[in-house]
């Protein structure tokens, strides 16, 4: 028999059932991985890794427990059971632990179109390491860039299997493609340093080394004589390179795991007003080619479209099985899992609705404010959603920008925050998070 991550995920359910287990579940990931850096021109790093990592979930009555292992043997197999087995005993009974019901699976989806593997072979090592070069030699050709730390080139490709005693069955592959640069202005302890990283499914899509190099060098350029902000409350345009943490900060805290435990800034937020009135925030797990993509989550419920946010208002929790039955709703197929833990809730693609202003019209009309481009740092309360990060970016002064800023930090309430945000109309397509730039008034800065 062939150890494909079909077959041993059979194997695994096969042996936990021998084991004693009443029910279980597995996940087994077969992955390659490819990173070339490159410093001065010349090779730096180079490291391939190909393995394979099995993960059991056993439950016996309402206990349950997870083993992983990375080797696929039979003994091995055997042994993870009958482990698993063995702790599920010893574990505390859970009420709300299961698998889902047969007729809540997945079926008929359809991977192909969601195109998650590239088609197209492994890049050779050198293909690699040219790219890495011609990304680093972009980075020092532009004028005040004084060395590039970092230039790396990537390559990955998993191929997934999630298999249950209550029948669900399947798998699918995932590849990546990346280039990362990270440049450096000034010398000694005037020195700044940016970047620019770029990933996508497909070889096809990766935008040229040149152009990822530049854009390093650029902003990295521009940060040039970098100095601390007046202190004061001014209007904040959030980059979208930082945007999306906004977001991110909104989707921890409907979270199913943060509303069972009681300490969400939202917990008593359902059905209220979150966002602007015209704003709406949409899952998206179906994008083809986009990295958070899945056909079923890993319960094997079939993911779909849904609003979190509707015209403002939050609809629904993020939830798995359990997080579901604590709360007395259903999943909304939002499980994920590792295969050396079980499943938790968390999000896949999601969509900001994008405003119609594009983000140089909105510094215009801000007059004088901050430009974040990168967070330094937080302090951010969970349960009361108080804000306080340290942030960097640029001056705006009369609609323009002025200067570089460093040292410096923003602060607010998330709650109120997001409920006055305004979105400009520059979200990047190629992204899980489909979030634009985002400006904010009345925002609290201390700076010199």
């Amino acid at each position: 028999m062939t150890d494909t991550p079909e077959n041993l995920a059979g194997a695994l359910l096969e042996a936990a059932k021998r084991a004693g287990a009443d029910a279980a579940d597995c996940l087994v990931v077969q992955g390659t991985s490819l990173s070339i850096d490159v410093r001065g021109g010349r090779l730096e790093h180079a490291e391939r890794a190909e393995g394979i990592d099995l993960g059991l979930r056993v439950m016996i009555g309402q206990r349950q427990a997870v083993v992983s292992a990375s080797d696929g043997a039979p003994g091995t197999i055997t042994a993870m059971a009958e482990r698993a087995v063995a702790m599920a005993h010893e574990a505390p009974e859970d009420p709300h632990i299961g698998l889902a019901d047969p007729a809540q699976l997945a079926r008929d989806w359809d991977v192909a179109a969601l195109e998650l593997a590239d088609p197209a072979p492994e890049p050779a090592p050198a293909a690699l390491e040219e790219d890495a070069r011609r990304a680093e030699d972009a980075a020092l050709s532009v004028p005040g860039v004084t060395q590039v730390q970092e230039a790396s080139a990537g390559y990955g490709r998993d191929v997934i299997h999630l298999a249950a005693s209550n029948g669900f069955s399947g798998g699918y592959a995932r590849s990546s493609r990346s280039t990362h640069v990270v440049a450096i202005s000034g010398e000694g302890a005037a020195m700044e340093r940016d970047y620019k990283s770029e990933t996508r499914t497909f070889q096809a899509d990766l935008p040229a080394p040149e152009e990822i190099g530049r854009e390093a060098g650029r902003r990295a350029a521009a940060r040039t004589g970098a100095r601390q902000p007046p202190t004061g409350s001014f209007p904040v345009l959030f980059d979208r390179r930082v945007s999306s943490s906004l977001i991110g900060h909104l989707l921890n805290a409907i979270n199913g795991a943060t509303i069972t435990r009681g300490s969400s800034w939202l917990r008593d937020a359902l059905g209220e007003r979150i966002l602007p009135e015209g704003l709406s925030l949409i899952e998206e797990p179906l994008r083809p080619r986009i990295s958070a993509s899945r056909p079923f989550d890993a319960e094997g419920l079939p993911t779909a479209e849904r609003l979190i946010i509707d015209r403002g208002v939050l609809t629904g929790w993020v939830l798995d099985l359990a997080t579901g039955r604590r709360l007395g709703m259903k999943s909304t197929a939002n499980a994920v899992r590792a295969t050396s833990g079980g499943p938790s809730p968390a999000v896949t693609n999601v969509t900001l609705t994008p405003g119609e202003t594009a983000p140089g019209a909105m510094l215009r009309d801000m007059g004088t404010g901050l430009v974040v481009t990168s967070f330094l740092g937080a302090t951010i309360n969970p349960t009361t959603g108080e804000y306080s990060r340290g942030a960097a970016g640029f001056w705006v002064e009369n609609g323009e920008i002025a200067y570089p800023v460093n040292e410096c930090t923003i602060a607010g309430n998330l709650r109120e925050m997001l409920g006055r945000i305004v979105p400009s109309n520059d979200a990047e397509e190629h992204l899980s998070r489909r979030v634009p730039s985002i400006l904010l008034d009345g925002m609290v800065l201390a700076g010199a």
